[in-house]
C-alpha cells in the first residue's frame, strides 16, 4: 500500500490571486448580476414615471436627446470603471475633458492641423493626462484622491491659460462639428456621437472581459498585495489603466467640443461626480475588485434620464442639482451596504 504524497497548501496570496483571476467566487458574480438587474429595473421605473408625468418624455426625439446627453458622461464613466475596479478614483476627468477640448481647438483652429491629426492628438493628450495620474499614484505613491484632485485643478487652470479665458470656436472646421452632430439616419436626428458611444461601450467591454489588462484590473482591486506577490508588475498595469481612462477622457473631450462647436475653457466640475455615480449605480464597488461595463452604461442612462425628466416636468435647475446629489449619496451608501453584506 502506497502512501499518498503530501500536498503543499496554497498560500493565501496565491489563493486570492487565483480567485481574482477567475472572476471571484460564484456568489460575487451572482450579486453583481443582481445589482445590474436592480439598476435596470430602476431605469425602467424612472422612465415609466416620467412617461406618465409628461406626454413629451417618451418620444423618439426626446429619447435620442437622452442618448445624446448620456454620450459624454457615459464615455467618461467607461474609462472611470477601469480605475474604480482597481480600487482607485479619478477626480480629474471633468476638467481633463475640458482641457482636451481646448487642445482640440489649439490643434485644429490655432495650428491648422488636418482633422484626423487634431482628433488623434486630442485623444492622445487625454491619455497623457491619465499617464501622469497613473505615474503619480504608482511611482510617487500619492493617494489617488490627492493625485487626481491636483490634476483636476491643474487641468482647470491650464484650460484658462491656454485659451486666454475665451472660448475657441470651430467655425472653420465644419467636419469637426459633424463628429458629434451629424445625423446618420435619414429622417431622424440620430447623431454620429451616439454611434461612437455605442462603439466605445463594445470596446470597453471587450477590454475588461477579454484582455489581460481587464483581468489585472480586477486582480489589483481584489487584493493588490497578493497580485504583486504573484509576480505581476502592479505599478506598470496601474499606469496602463489610468492611461486607458485618459484616452476615454480625450474622446469625451472631442465629442463635447464638437457638440458645442466650441471649446469652452470653463466648466467640467461636477462631471466627474456624475460619471462616478453612474459607475457606482451600475454595481462597480468603490472598494475595487467588482464591476462591469453593462452596469456602467445603465448607470449613465439613469443619470441622463433623471436630468432630462426633471427638466421636462419643469423642475428648477437648483432642485435638479439636489436630486443628482441625492442619487450620488444613495449610490455610495448602497455600495457600502453591499460591501458589508459581502
Amino acid at each position: 500500500m502506497t502512501t499518498p504524497a503530501p500536498t503543499t497548501p496554497k498560500s493565501p496570496s496565491t489563493t486570492a490571486f487565483a480567485a481574482a483571476q477567475t472572476g471571484g467566487p460564484r456568489l460575487a458574480r451572482v450579486r453583481g448580476s443582481l445589482q445590474q438587474l436592480l439598476a435596470a429595473a430602476s431605469l425602467i421605473v424612472i422612465v415609466a414615471f416620467f412617461s406618465i408625468a409628461s406626454p413629451h418624455f417618451f418620444t423618439a426625439n426626446n429619447l435620442i436627446s437622452i442618448l445624446t446627453a448620456a454620450t459624454v458622461t457615459g464615455i467618461l464613466a467607461l474609462g472611470t470603471t477601469f480605475v474604480i475596479i482597481t480600487g482607485g478614483i479619478d477626480l480629474s476627468i471633468g476638467t481633463g475633458m475640458i482641457l482636451c477640448g481646448v487642445m482640440a481647438g489649439v490643434f485644429l483652429t490655432y495650428w491648422g492641423w488636418p482633422l484626423w491629426a487634431g482628433v488623434l492628438a486630442t485623444v492622445l493628450f487625454g491619455g497623457l493626462i491619465g499617464f501622469v495620474n497613473g505615474t503619480n499614484i504608482s511611482v510617487l505613491g500619492i493617494p489617488p484622491f490627492i493625485a487626481t484632485l491636483g490634476m483636476m485643478l491643474i487641468a482647470s487652470g491650464l484650460s484658462l491659460v491656454i485659451s486666454g479665458t475665451k472660448p475657441i470656436y470651430f467655425n472653420d472646421t465644419p467636419a469637426f462639428q459633424a463628429i458629434m452632430n451629424l445625423s446618420i439616419i435619414p429622417g431622424m436626428r440620430f447623431p454620429l456621437g451616439v454611434l461612437i458611444f455605442i462603439v466605445m461601450i463594445v470596446v470597453a467591454g471587450l477590454i475588461l472581459s477579454k484582455t489581460i489588462l481587464g483581468r489585472y484590473a480586477f486582480s489589483i482591486g481584489s487584493n493588490e498585495a497578493a497580485t504583486a506577490l504573484s509576480g505581476v508588475n502592479v505599478r506598470r498595469w496601474k499606469i496602463s489603466i489610468y492611461t486607458l481612462a485618459g484616452l476615454f477622457v480625450g474622446i469625451a473631450g472631442v465629442l463635447s467640443a464638437s457638440r458645442l462647436s466650441s471649446a469652452q475653457p470653463t466648466g467640467g466640475l461636477g462631471l466627474e461626480l456624475e460619471a462616478i455615480a453612474a459607475v457606482v449605480i451600475g454595481g462597480t464597488s468603490l472598494q475595487g475588485g467588482k464591476g462591469s461595463i453593462v452596469g456602467t452604461v445603465i448607470g449613465a442612462l439613469i443619470m441622463a434620464v433623471l436630468t432630462n425628466g426633471l427638466r421636462i416636468i419643469s423642475v428648477p435647475q437648483e432642485w435638479q442639482s439636489v436630486a443628482v446629489g441625492i442619487v450620488i449619496l444613495v449610490a455610495v451608501y448602497l455600495d457600502m451596504l453591499r460591501r458589508r453584506r459581502a
